[in-house]
């Protein structure tokens, strides 16, 4: 079985290392160890030493030394929009405030599709539109990347 142990950052990919390309949704990007099979049709055991994000333009490096490059799958989202940035800001809060993964852009904020936080933005007067794209939420305060393509946490989420 193929083992795969590291992530390689969208900046430090090597792009003629790729030899196969995996689509993942949000959650199917946070990882530790499962067993995968690419697009193309390459299986492999993800392997790390601990959960991490695979991020859209990610690769991981099989133990052969090849990349499978990592895409964001299209997904159910909520787009948000006011006319306001500080109405967006306060949408933003409360979207925090509940603890929910969230994209931020200068024009909207996407969160997963939720029918209570559609009927939540609307009661707060946001312009809310139900989309298909890939979803790239902010990661955690608490996440940093370090160099060498690792990225680690500061704090165990247990």
């Amino acid at each position: 079985m193929i083992r795969a142990t590291s992530i390689i950052r969208r900046e430090a990919v090597e792009q003629d290392r790729i030899v196969d390309v995996i689509t993942l949704d949000h959650g199917d990007r946070h990882r530790r160890r499962i067993m995968l099979n690419a697009d193309g049709g390459t299986a492999f055991l993800l392997d790390l030493e601990k959960a991490d994000v695979l991020e859209d333009g990610d690769a991981i490096r099989l133990e052969s030394g090849w990349l499978v490059e990592v895409r964001a799958a299209p997904e159910k989202l909520v787009e948000i929009k006011t006319e306001d940035p500080l109405e967006l800001l306060t949408l933003a809060w409360h979207i925090g405030n509940r603890h929910v993964p969230a994209e931020v852009t200068r024009e909207a904020i996407y969160i997963a599709y939720d029918h209570v936080l559609v009927d939540m933005l609307l009661g707060l007067g946001a312009k809310v539109e139900i989309v298909e794209r890939p979803f790239r939420p902010v990661r955690g305060a608490y996440h940093h990347h370090e160099h060498g393509g690792h990225s680690h946490h500061g704090h165990d989420h247990g």
